[in-house]
């Protein structure tokens, strides 16, 4: 397992670095390409992490749940597994730029063959690309493609994987559509991994629910907690600056 190291955090003609919370976390991202959605926020500020838990992002992008993640609570260690070069290279750099190169490494590989050892992840979480291929309109763009359609990953590929590296009684985090619920849930269940928490989120107060939230346990007993309704965007978490280099 090969972690990608840059020494600085060059940013290139067709990036920007954006600030937010206040300014504790800074984003190298595309301009015009695949930049991180508020489906990643909901899904930080959701997911259980003890101290010490070691942490793997399945499709890490830029990096961002992760470094949500090492902000606020008290990770252990963060892995980000990702297939596309250009968002390797966009989330290394983001670690070193806020200064977690020590505890976060970012691994160019493919989810249906996780490098990672087995059974090292205390929690795995993940904000997998919610349409099959043939539904819907596929981006022109291929990395706005591959984060919302099954092309290089199924949600089956995403549970064998967490399967493989998630240590008994660990812990998966995703965020689904709410439509597609019931699908998930029995998905989960076919791969051992039991729905212990559930939160919905609704855009507004007279709106139907739009995402799931759901956290699994590997080898859990049954029984399910449903969580306070989600409305909106959730906490604020606004662009405070941004500018290019």
């Amino acid at each position: 397992m090969k972690s990608f190291r840059p020494h600085k955090t060059k940013i290139r003609a067709d990036e920007r670095i954006d600030q937010f919370m206040e300014g504790r976390l800074k984003l190298i991202q595309s301009k015009d390409g695949y930049r991180f959605s508020i489906d990643a926020i909901l899904l930080s500020q959701f997911v259980t992490v003890r101290p010490g838990d070691v942490v793997v992002d399945l499709g890490t992008g830029c990096g961002v749940i992760l470094l949500i993640l090492l902000l606020t609570k008290q990770v252990g260690h963060a892995f980000g597994l990702e297939i596309q070069k250009e968002l390797v290279s966009q989330a290394a750099r983001n670690s070193l730029l806020n200064g977690f190169e020590d505890k976060m490494n970012i691994i160019l590989g493919d989810i249906r063959r996780p490098p990672m050892a087995r059974e090292s992840a205390d929690v795995i979480i993940c904000n997998p690309p919610y349409r099959k291929v043939k539904s819907g309109r596929i981006n022109p763009d291929p990395r706005r493609a591959i984060a919302r359609h099954e092309i290089l990953a199924s949600v089956d590929d995403i549970l064998r994987a967490t399967t493989s590296i998630l240590r008994k009684k660990g812990r998966l985090a995703l965020i689904y559509p709410s439509v597609r619920l019931v699908d998930i849930l029995a998905r989960l269940r076919k791969y051992n991994l039991e729905p212990k928490r559930i939160q919905i989120n609704y855009p507004g107060l007279e709106s139907g629910a739009k995402l799931a939230l759901i956290e699994a346990t590997l080898g859990g007993k049954p029984g399910l907690e449903i969580c306070p309704p989600l409305i909106g965007q959730g906490n604020k978490f606004g662009v405070t600056h941004s500018h290019s280099l």
